[in-house]
């Protein structure tokens, strides 16, 4: 294990892709760097493509991992050989996809020194899609109807149900990621199949709300607590249902249902809660996610530093976050950062590699106080 100096933390983070559906840990890692903390910051990558690999300032250097269809054991033998490479003090997950191995493997990393800050994998389990309703009911919180199916032919039968009120236009998702809404029996066929090809059975189908959407990204204790919490509404939302601006909101209703959430299921680490607003502005929570949203930067450049909480927590240390600014927007976009092709060459050869560290630094950690 490499030695620490200054008792420097090593943290690694994955979910470095940032594309049409970005992973959370580009934002993980600039709320990191925003901390103004001595990390070295080393990044989880499963594909060469992941641009969080290659960003100057980002990660101080980044490691090729076997992806999750590789199993947990794979997973934690190339952890394990880093560990002895790097000494990760903490390690943070950012993938759905990749959560169930991470929390079977808790207890072995914590015995080898790499502490993490998670759920169980029973409230991981419990809060899925489809799991939602019956979820909703146990803690208490309004949901829409939704079901899983496995054949399309499901949907036509709960369509044709009338002792529920799902019809057209209605929400169709996939297991982990992407949301799509359609106004037909054609268009669901289409995007059930394409969710199913790319995410497994089952899809979900939802009842659509006319309201706005909003979300909560919110940071639980593991004891009940609330430790941070900023609500967003959409602005603009992609065709896969992804939030590609957005504007932090004071709304006490959505911040209750965070805490009320914690409190019943002791979740311990970070969230993202999405919820549709009916006609009346009355919350219906759609979906939990369970790690940091990709828009997680906006909630540290308004004032609450969630990803430095996590460590802090994570740690053993206190964490207190004060208000939330209103009115922060973020408007995503995309931008070429331009390298050498031998850059991608020697991850793909080598299985690593670190970012030059006279290149402009994209991760100023003044930005989120400007």
């Amino acid at each position: 294990m490499m030695k620490k100096e200054n008792w420097r933390l090593t943290l690694a983070v994955s979910g470095l892709n940032n594309i049409d559906s970005p992973g959370p840990g580009v934002a993980v890692i600039r709320g990191l760097r925003a901390s103004g903390r001595d990390y070295r910051i080393v990044g989880l990558a499963y594909d060469n493509a992941e641009p969080g690999i290659y960003l100057p300032g980002g990660v101080d250097i980044a490691y090729q991992v076997p992806y999750p269809a590789s199993g947990r054991q794979a997973l934690k033998e190339r952890l394990l050989a880093l560990h002895k490479i790097e000494g990760f003090d903490l390690v943070i997950p950012c993938f759905d996809a990749e959560l169930p191995a991470y929390l079977q493997l808790v207890d072995e990393l914590k015995a080898a020194g790499i502490n993490s800050f998670l759920p169980t994998l029973e409230q991981f389990e419990a809060r899925h899609k489809d799991h939602l309703p019956i979820y909703c009911r146990e803690h208490g919180i309004n949901t829409p109807f939704s079901a899983p199916i496995h054949a399309i032919e499901q949907l036509t039968q709960l369509v044709a149900d009338k002792n529920n009120p799902l019809d057209y236009p209605l929400m169709i998702k996939g297991r982990f990621y992407e949301a799509f809404r359609v106004y037909s029996l054609a268009q669901a066929a289409s995007c059930f199949t394409g969710l199913v090809a790319k995410w497994g059975l089952p899809a979900i189908v939802q009842q659509y709300l006319p309201g706005g959407e909003v979300n909560v990204v919110a940071l639980g204790d593991g004891k009940g607590g609330l430790s941070g919490a900023v609500a967003m509404k959409k602005l603009y939302i992609t065709q896969t249902g992804k939030a590609w601006s957005g504007v932090t909101i004071h709304n006490e209703e959505l911040l209750q249902l965070a805490a009320r959430l914690m409190a019943s299921s002791k979740w311990r680490g970070p969230l993202e809660l999405e919820i549709m607003l009916d006609s009346d502005d009355k919350p219906f929570l759609i979906e939990i996610n369970p790690r940091f949203p990709a828009w997680v930067y906006l909630a540290v450049a308004a004032g609450q530093n969630l990803p430095q909480a996590l460590v802090d927590l994570a740690l053993g240390r206190p964490v207190e976050l004060g208000e939330y600014r209103a009115g922060v927007q973020f408007v995503r976009y995309s931008w070429d950062a331009v390298a050498p092709i031998e850059q991608r060459h020697d991850f793909t050869s080598k299985g690593w590699f670190s970012p030059p560290i006279d290149a402009a630094n994209l991760f100023s950690p003044d930005e989120a106080n400007e």
